[in-house]
């Protein structure tokens, strides 16, 4: 069971971070020449991607081949003991991604443990890293990669096989070009071997790609067959896992990590006392989705060995902020038409019903080999008078469909020891899925009552197989399926984020502000990440279409009327998409870059179409509404009737939708929790989901408008997102040298006309306000009321500056003046004036500088 101690706070924390994403094409060596200009900026803490070795030509290192050393492509040791030391030279942390629940395979020969075992079998050392069921298998590791059988192939895809020895000598199996090892003593004549025979004599059996769906035998990343699960609860296997990570972090070399898709581990809170032990306590953050269910929102286990997330519920709340409510109903009568003609649904839909749906598509069909080994584990300890093993195989199914969060954190009792919160929330959603389960299938609830107490039982395998396997329902099924389906507002449709919540108001979000400022002051806040299935600046657009939802409804039935497909509901993301992506005027005048754009939005509507499965699919694309859909993207572009239809709404929502990104933008900086920028993002970045936005950086660009912002440059909003970088620079620089003028959080008092349009908030405990934001919401409403009006802002006394202008402010509240040049002020007391500089005094900032950046009250010293 995880330690029931609390966190003590690492001896260095940031107060701000910027993620980039290393690659052969911006390896490390790069990012050390950008270092630089990421201290200018204001950035306290650089966030790398992952950069153990992985598969060769991987463009975002999560498929891990060898946990021994710096990945090659990325530049190696040498050039991650060189980033660091430019790091370090300019002040900053290093915080680096790590990889602890899977290892790429696609390539066996780079992946050394899997190699080992594919050769070895159970005998072999590594077979014990991996969560194999080999008597399912046949004693057999079951490979899904044959292409299906020709009939005018003799042999069929066995036939396939060729061996050949390697320059080194070696005898291999080949598949096409993929090199499998060849156990001693399986090919007696050698390279002259009949191939079919030697791979019947292997510890693995090559089969169908299909068969992956129903008859795997080891675990993966949700449904990848090429990421393969390891143990990191089997101590050794986390020591040899983690022992050059370890090493980064005694050496100096980095200050933190952040662990990926902790759901997936057997016993989370175990997994981060272990490190928490191995790291000496090291700043950590884990990518842990905090589900909201029914308006509830989940509750990091208080236990665990972490500082927070990565952000996505403080992106939800800060996201809702900028819908208007108002839109709701439209766009809601909008979805029902639109799917009354969609053959997939009937309307209207209820999200619920659309997430358990699409979790019992993914349970009955891409992870139906996790299900299938639930049910065998579940028929060892069910008594068979309670019903079949298919019944046992569909009550588990539904189980999962129903789950209302990502899992449950179940751990063995420990003797004297109360249960934790976190037990029972397990235990609740657990009987919250039952309930639910027993509803939708009363013919099964015998079986769903005996398996109850299987599942709440923290010392059975089945259990903690069960609360691992939730969360790939939950993510397939709902971000990477159902989100691709909920398509009334895209915005919304983000990860860790419910879409029937449409949007809050200042109250509501100031309260959640508070609730994290006291409960998890060091978790990270973002915006945009390598994850988000849109740019941040892209949600801030399409947010814009609930102001004037009647508007949207006439041009999207204008575009539909024009080249619509027959799925509506997808027109609509697909138009969503368009709108928000949509370049500036001298993009679409550029033929190479018009190009580009094209290329791009080609593939986001392959991928996301793929993904909602509800005209076409991967595994099944359907040739002819993908030709209907790709031509309605190129209508966008090449007819002069559709492309100014597109143009007219992209007109009415740019600016606002502008000034929606500034307001986000500040209020994440600003705002409770460690905020990071994604790379490149402190400019407008139109980007769609991955690989999309892993796009090139133009730093150049960055530095020369950087440069003119210390220049005394107060840029417009206009094209260039000058604007975006001086908001972003502003909050970083302030946040980074004065972290005094960001204790507490208080709202302050608006009044007038249009006080509802305004956001202000204080976040200092001293004698004066500290820093204070001023935030422009619904801005078409705005102006469609007639502008501030009468609208004031009781700032708190004392004589301020707006760092993002330079002017001063000394007894104004009338808003009005206070947004007259941008839809947003930051504030800060004006003998903080001279601190707002382009790089950070380093006497100021050593480690105990850095610890004592934990946003507190004095309350919460007491």
């Amino acid at each position: 069971m995880p330690r029931s101690t609390p966190r003590s706070v690492p001896q260095k924390t940031p107060r701000s971070t910027y993620r980039l994403q290393i690659r052969e094409s911006f390896d490390l060596a790069d990012a050390a020449d950008v270092t630089d200009y990421i201290a200018s900026l204001g950035a306290d803490w650089v966030y790398l991607s992952p950069i153990l070795q992985a598969e060769k030509g991987s463009e975002h290192g999560y498929d891990v081949t060898d946990h021994s050393h710096v990945d090659t492509e990325r530049g190696g040791e040498d050039a991650f003991r060189a980033f660091s030391a430019a790091a370090r030279s300019h002040d900053l942390g290093v915080l680096v991604d790590i990889v602890p629940n899977h290892v790429g395979v696609a390539t066996p020969v780079q992946s050394i443990w899997w190699w080992d075992v594919l050769d070895k079998g159970r005998d072999s050392r590594y077979a014990e890293v991996f969560d194999i069921d080999w008597d399912f298998g046949g004693g057999k590791l079951r490979i899904p990669v044959l292409g299906d059988d020709d009939p005018a192939d003799d042999g069929g895809e066995l036939g396939k096989l060729t061996l050949k020895t390697t320059d080194g000598g070696a005898l291999r199996l080949y598949y096409y070009d993929t090199e499998y090892p060849v156990a001693e003593g399986t090919a007696p004549n050698g390279v002259d071997s009949d191939p079919v025979a030697v791979h019947a004599a292997q510890s693995y059996e090559l089969v169908n790609w299909r068969r992956a769906d129903s008859e795997l035998n080891y675990r993966r990343f949700f449904a990848v067959n090429t990421l393969a699960a390891i143990r990191v609860e089997v101590p050794w296997v986390f020591a040899e896992s983690h022992e050059t990570i370890v090493g980064w972090i005694r050496d100096g070399l980095a200050d933190g990590v952040r662990a990926d898709h902790p759901d997936g581990l057997r016993d989370p809170g175990a997994y981060l006392d272990a490190l928490a032990d191995a790291t000496g306590g090291t700043y950590v953050l884990i990518e842990k989705i905090l589900a909201r269910h029914r308006g509830v929102a989940e509750r990091m286990p208080a236990h665990w060995q972490t500082e927070g997330t990565t952000g996505y519920d403080a992106l939800a709340s800060i996201d809702r902020l900028f819908v208007d409510p108002a839109g709701e109903e439209a766009l809601d009568a909008l979805d029902a038409r639109l799917r009354s003609g969609a053959a997939s649904f009937s309307a209207p839909v209820v999200w619920a019903d659309m997430v358990h749906d699409g979790k019992r598509e993914v349970t009955d069909g891409i992870l139906g080999s996790e299900v299938a080994r639930l049910a065998r584990e579940a028929a060892d300890v069910l008594d068979p008078s309670v019903g079949s093993a298919a019944d046992a195989h569909e009550a588990i199914a539904e189980l999962l469909a129903c789950f209302p969060s990502y899992r449950s954190y179940l751990a063995a009792p420990v003797e004297g020891e109360a249960p934790t919160d976190t037990y029972d929330d397990g235990l609740n959603d657990l009987y919250t899925a039952a309930d639910a389960a027993r509803r939708r299938r009363p013919e099964l609830a015998e079986t769903i009552d005996a398996l109850v107490p299987v599942l709440s039982d923290a010392t059975t395998d089945v259990a903690k197989r069960f609360q691992q396997t939730s969360g790939m329902v939950m993510a397939k099924g709902v971000e990477d399926r159902s989100f691709y389906r909920w398509t009334r507002l895209t915005t919304l449709t983000e990860v860790g984020a419910e879409p029937d919540e449409f949007a809050v108001d200042a109250a509501t979000f100031h309260a959640r502000q508070v609730d994290r400022l006291e409960n998890l002051p060091l978790s990270m806040t973002t915006l945009s990440t390598h994850d988000t299935k849109r740019s941040e600046d892209v949600r801030a657009r399409i947010s814009v279409l609930a102001e004037i939802p009647a508007e949207w409804v006439e041009a999207l039935d204008a575009l539909r009327a024009a080249v619509g497909t027959a799925d509506g509901p997808f027109d609509n993301l697909l138009a969503q998409a368009i709108v928000g992506s949509w370049p500036t005027t001298a993009v679409l005048a550029d033929e190479d870059a018009l190009a580009e754009y094209r290329t791009r939005l080609h593939a986001y509507a392959e991928k996301a179409s793929r993904e909602a499965e509800t005209s076409t699919a991967w595994t099944a694309a359907d040739e002819e509404y993908e030709k209907t859909m790709h031509a309605f993207v190129d209508a966008t572009l090449d007819r002069p009737e559709v492309r100014a239809i597109v143009q007219g709404i992209v007109d009415r929502v740019l600016d606002a939708g502008r000034g929606n990104s500034l307001g986000a933008k500040l209020l994440q900086l600003t705002g409770p929790g460690v905020p990071d920028v994604y790379q490149g993002s402190e400019l407008w970045d139109l980007s769609l989901v991955d690989p999309d936005n892993r796009r090139p950086v133009d730093y150049a660009e960055r530095r020369a408008i950087l440069a003119a912002i210390d220049d005394g440059d107060v840029p417009t909003i206009d094209d260039t997102g000058a604007a975006k970088l001086l908001v972003t620079t502003s909050a970083l620089r302030l946040r980074r040298d004065r972290p005094d003028l960001f204790g507490s959080y208080t709202p302050l008092e608006v009044t007038g006309s249009a006080a509802d349009h305004l956001v202000a908030v204080a976040y200092g405990d001293g004698e004066n306000g500290g820093a204070i934001a001023l935030t422009t919401r619904l801005p078409l409403g705005l102006a469609a009321r007639g502008g501030w009006g009468d609208t004031t802002v009781r700032i708190p006394d004392g004589a301020y500056v707006d760092v993002l202008t330079g002017r001063g402010v000394d007894g104004v509240e009338e808003v009005a003046q206070l947004l007259d040049l941008l839809p947003v002020a930051l504030l800060a007391p004006v003998d903080s004036d001279d601190i707002i500089t382009d790089d950070a005094d380093d006497s100021d900032r050593d480690d105990s500088d850095t610890a004592d950046s934990t946003p507190t009250t004095e309350a919460d010293l007491s």
